[in-house]
């Protein structure tokens, strides 16, 4: 099994620029089954792919999914209008709202995550790297290539340590279920705790890898789910621990203030809560292999 995507998800993709043409075109490569893109000015157009894939063209998400059924949505829409294409999507019911864009104002995304409240959907993202289940369904940025079916979950803020995970685990011969990029950003949907809960009642899932990093509290309410509730053994590494208090790093969220949001906080707390930390980004596969014992 896996969670969130598998080979019956049906995707369709917001905003076909060259960025979301160029990932949508990776993605059926992979397997993924693309039924439709969402353009407002190109409604009625048919984009034709490398190996003789054709996909449908929709003026609005709400025309997409009755016309295919699609049952998930990709959003490359640039960063201004990110969050209408993520409310439109809610609008029409879209059950998983997968938001790739960086950059989208967090005023807008409050707007948007207050929309969300309460509708039978799920957003991931934004700024992140979306979600595969290997040999399966590739939705977002992620290379495929790294991935291999097998029985690890891996959830992470940061797209290229899931990435670097990904392929420590594939060349220890642990392969994944489900790879899931959160996102850095402060105001985004999915969080740690979300997802890792999914793992725990997936029954294909044996073990978890958790890559966070300085920032928020996001990691210590993910230590104390895993303390109280996870029933499958964890592994993580916390990214920043040499970041000065005050500036950014890399993403939106990733900033220490008020005392808050440190890389020692985040560890000590990880590790109080069971969670074999690795040291370093180059030991996260071995720290998920002696989790599992």
């Amino acid at each position: 099994m896996s969670i969130l995507v598998d080979k019956d998800t049906r995707l369709i993709v917001q905003g076909l620029g060259k960025t979301g043409r160029f990932h949508a075109e990776l993605s059926i490569a992979y397997g993924t089954n693309v039924v439709g893109a969402v353009h407002p000015s190109r409604g009625g157009e048919i984009e034709a792919f490398d190996g003789g894939v054709k996909v449908p063209i929709f003026r609005t998400v709400e025309e997409a999914m009755a016309a295919t059924e699609a049952n998930a949505s990709v959003v490359f829409v640039p960063p201004a209008g990110a969050a209408d294409a993520i409310m439109e999507a809610a609008a029409a019911g879209m059950p998983l709202i997968v938001t790739i864009t960086e950059g989208v104002p967090v005023a807008d995304m409050v707007i948007a995550k207050r929309y969300l409240e309460g509708k039978p959907v799920r957003l991931i993202g934004p700024n992140c790297p979306g979600v595969i289940t290997p040999d399966q369904c590739r939705i977002g940025i992620m290379p495929g290539y790294i991935h291999q079916p097998g029985k690890i979950g891996v959830v992470s803020r940061s797209g290229t340590l899931t990435y670097e995970a990904v392929y420590q685990l594939t060349r220890l011969g642990l392969g994944q279920t489900t790879a899931v990029g959160i996102g850095g950003d402060p105001v985004n949907g999915t969080n740690f705790v979300d997802v890792l809960a999914l793992f725990n009642d997936d029954p294909a899932t044996e073990g978890v890898i958790m890559i966070g990093e300085i920032g928020g509290t996001a990691e210590e309410d993910a230590a104390d789910y895993v303390a109280k509730h996870m029933r499958k053994p964890v592994a993580g590494f916390i990214a920043g621990t040499t970041a000065p208090p005050g500036r950014r790093m890399g993403h939106a969220g990733a900033i220490v203030s008020g005392g808050k949001g440190t890389a020692q906080a985040k560890i000590e707390a990880m590790t109080a809560a069971g969670i074999n930390l690795a040291p370093t980004p180059t030991d996260m596969g071995q720290a998920m292999l002696e989790a599992l014992g």
